[in-house]
């Protein structure tokens, strides 16, 4: 070997051919004199993971093209229930005053902080507004409160579930901004429980949406918001209430189940409602509307006519 390489230094142009040759061979991945290594023994550079990905869902797709009507709400969503798919938006993130589109989170509160027999004792009449006409003395159980509350959109009602609260009416009012958190939502607050204008007080279509979708989702307050009237009357029977919806399209439009009406002179008119057809969920909310019954009709059709629900074709790698 000694005599090989004193024989290659002797040769310049040799030497220079076998120094490239040694370059280019020490380049060349695989086994071999100069590059000894076994890629299959070599260890792999990501870990195997386990991972089990959800069924892809239904979601609704525009398929005639048709744009949704022309509303005077200055804002406005749809969305899909089961896929959380907005199917229309109009300023969704504008915040406006909710009215009393606020006693749906009154209502969660209250259901969660009270059990339904619980009796109240009314110390004082709140009679500001739309009320069930609550009388000073009178012993009344949540439920029955909670009917007043969503159906007649009592704001007395709202005002006594928030003032039972423990801890006192701030402390209500601090509970239903800390549910708002527990949703996820970062654009509403709330200053009273009853939805008067007050500074402070404010919404979005889209948190409203998301609000009603965790509302419906409580057998108790679906069952309330689907009552077209009722009468309840306090705990001996004595003081009746006759309790009728503002809500002018439940039992007219098909499938609709709710939500809530709420309107001031600052807010304008105001709607949630949550539709089922089939197993097809929507949720419509117009804030701020000058129609919001037949805005809210003429989006409900538009969604049901111009949608088909289809799961999604998977991305292809290119």
């Amino acid at each position: 070997m000694k005599e090989f390489f004193a024989w290659i230094n002797s040769h310049q142009e040799l030497k220079l051919n076998f120094i490239l040759a040694l370059v280019i061979l020490s380049l060349i991945p695989g086994r071999n004199i100069f590059y000894d290594l076994d890629l299959g023994e070599a260890r792999p550079l990501v870990r195997a993971v386990n991972l089990v990905l959800p069924p892809l869902v239904e979601v609704p797709v525009n398929t005639t093209q048709v744009k949704a009507p022309g509303l005077t709400a200055r804002s406005a969503v749809v969305i899909d229930v089961n896929s959380k798919t907005i199917l229309y938006v109009k300023n969704p993130d504008l915040k406006l005053l909710p009215a009393s589109t606020t006693k749906i989170m009154t209502a969660l509160v209250a259901l969660d902080a009270y059990p339904l027999d619980k009796v109240i004792t009314i110390d004082s009449v709140h009679q500001t507004g739309q009320v069930m006409k609550l009388q000073s003395g009178e012993r009344i159980t949540v439920q029955n409160l909670l009917y007043g509350l969503l159906v007649q959109s009592a704001n007395d009602a709202a005002t006594v579930l928030a003032q039972s609260y423990s801890g006192g009416e701030d402390a209500f009012i601090e509970a239903m901004n800390q549910k708002v958190k527990n949703l996820g939502l970062s654009n509403t607050n709330f200053t009273n429980a009853s939805g008067l204008d007050a500074y402070g007080q404010y919404t979005t279509a889209h948190d409203l949406a998301l609000i009603a979708a965790a509302a419906m989702g409580n057998p108790v307050f679906s069952t309330i918001v689907g009552t077209l009237g009722i009468t309840v009357a306090d705990v001996n029977g004595t003081i009746i209430h006759d309790l009728e919806t503002i809500n002018e399209l439940l039992g007219k439009v098909p499938g609709l189940a709710g939500v809530k009406t709420g309107w001031t002179e600052l807010a304008g008119e105001c709607f949630v409602a949550y539709v089922s057809r089939g197993d097809r969920d929507l949720i419509t909310v117009v804030l701020g509307s000058g129609n919001r019954f037949g805005e809210t009709a003429s989006l409900i059709n538009w969604a049901y006519s111009n949608h088909r629900w289809r799961v999604p074709a998977p991305a292809i790698a290119r």
